[in-house]
């Protein structure tokens, strides 16, 4: 058998290609066209097949190595193929007659004869570029992307991890692994998969420090990140006066203060979002894990977000609707400190029914809140102010304390029209301290 040499052959208007990938080892029997290795260029990459059949004897290139047109590839034994022979033999009538009937035809393809390498007359199958990520585009050979179809893998959710963000075969094996690990559920597939966020550099730009997230942190944010894609949001705005419950609630300090309480506004708050629920039980309820069906909660325990050092948490105060103000400011207090000293139990966060977020002591206007799922509505509090309003009874504008409410609602749950009466309720219940007691 005779070895020859195998050389890079026409590429196209390209001074020189970097090799990033070869596809044969010493030994390896390829047949004509199969792909040897693959080139990029600054604008694609391609795969270089074999110019014929036989046993791969010597490589003479390296990843990372620049060729060029005429470049040395490999050492190749040619295999055997008669030149007086076509590719398969034909048989004639004579020949078949004696032949035993039941004898299988081999299948196995016969090398083609021996070419010489010269300028190939149709261009090499370049790769495509993929979009990875909103800012990056990644090369994959067609070698790669043949084998992602295979395997039925979109190589938009791949990273690369060579040079340019190219895929390679590793890649695509990666995803596929870290895919089947991933949990199920029955309902999988009907979500919408994001593609990657880009993975960037910012040391480029200027000084970074990398801190890492407290454990809380990484919980609350996965939970948010789950609630916000799987429940509708729909935000209700409105505004509550708050002159005569501000006014009620100070003279109440003195009286707080021999029980050792403080008494503050989310004290009265929660009270009037019991009474509200009451009238309204949609926002009492939850979806069921079918979506089949809502599930009508007879008991009111109502969590408020609480900011901590190391992260949001959601204490949770039961049986608001049993309690007076003073007993659910006790609770608060309670809760509040268990949560800057890290003594919270998980009993003192779960059962909740609906959630205030309260930002009146540090300020702000109006914001979304993000639903606590698996409830279906949280109220958002700002900072209250005081603003001219306008008394129909005496035709005159009065200062009046008004506080911005911002409630946050499951739409698949609650429409329109009942997260206004919700708001327009709540609203009533704080513009009248007298009403918390009805």
């Amino acid at each position: 058998m005779a070895t020859e040499e195998i050389l890079i052959p026409d590429i196209g208007n390209f001074d020189s290609v970097d090799i990033i990938e070869i596809l044969i080892n010493v030994g390896d029997v390829v047949a004509s066209d199969d792909p040897m290795l693959t080139v990029e260029s600054d604008k694609a990459s391609m795969d270089i097949p074999a110019p014929y059949g036989g046993t791969i004897k010597e490589i003479k290139v390296s990843i990372g190595d620049k060729v060029k047109e005429g470049s040395l590839i490999a050492l190749i034994e040619k295999a055997e193929v008669p030149e007086d022979k076509p590719k398969e033999k034909p048989v004639l009538a004579e020949e078949a007659s004696t032949e035993v009937s039941d004898v299988p035809v081999p299948t196995r393809p016969v090398p083609e004869p021996p070419q010489t390498i010269a300028p190939m007359d149709k261009p090499l199958p370049v790769a495509e570029s993929v979009l990875v990520a909103n800012d990056k585009i990644s090369h994959a050979s067609p070698s790669v992307r043949k084998f992602a179809r295979n395997l039925g893998v979109n190589l938009g959710f791949v990273k690369g991890s060579a040079p340019k963000n190219r895929i390679v075969i590793g890649d695509v094996e990666a995803y596929v692994k870290s895919e089947l690990t991933k949990p199920r559920s029955d309902d999988m597939g009907t979500h919408f998969a994001p593609i990657a966020m880009p993975n960037i550099d910012f040391s480029q730009f200027g000084s970074v420090e990398s801190k890492p997230l407290s454990k809380i942190k990484k919980i609350s944010g996965a939970n948010l990140h789950r609630n916000w894609v799987t429940a509708p949001h729909v935000t209700q705005f409105d505004d509550a006066d708050i002159t005569d419950l501000e006014a009620f609630r100070k003279s109440m300090k003195k009286e707080a203060e021999k029980k050792d309480v403080k008494l503050t506004l989310l004290a009265f708050l929660m009270k009037a979002c019991v009474n509200a629920l009451r009238a309204y039980p949609v926002f009492n309820s939850s979806i069921s894990p079918d979506g089949e069906s809502l599930i009508m909660k007879d008991y009111f325990n109502i969590g408020f977000a609480c900011d901590t050092p190391d992260g949001l948490v959601v204490p949770v105060v039961k049986d608001v609707y049993k309690k007076d103000v003073l007993e659910i400011a006790y609770d608060l207090g309670d809760l509040s400190n268990k949560a800057r000293e890290r003594k919270l139990k998980m009993d003192d966060m779960q059962g909740g029914c609906f959630t205030i977020s309260s930002l009146g002591g540090i300020g702000g206007t109006k914001f979304t809140p993000i639903i606590n799922c698996p409830e279906v509505a949280i109220l958002g509090v700002s900072r209250s102010a005081m603003q001219p309003i306008f008394n129909n009874e005496t035709q005159a504008f009065e200062p009046r304390l008004i506080l911005p409410l911002s409630l946050s609602y499951d739409h698949r749950v609650v429409d329109g029209a009942d997260g206004a009466r919700f708001t327009t309720h709540l609203r009533s219940m704080l513009s009248d301290v007298r009403r918390l007691l009805l």
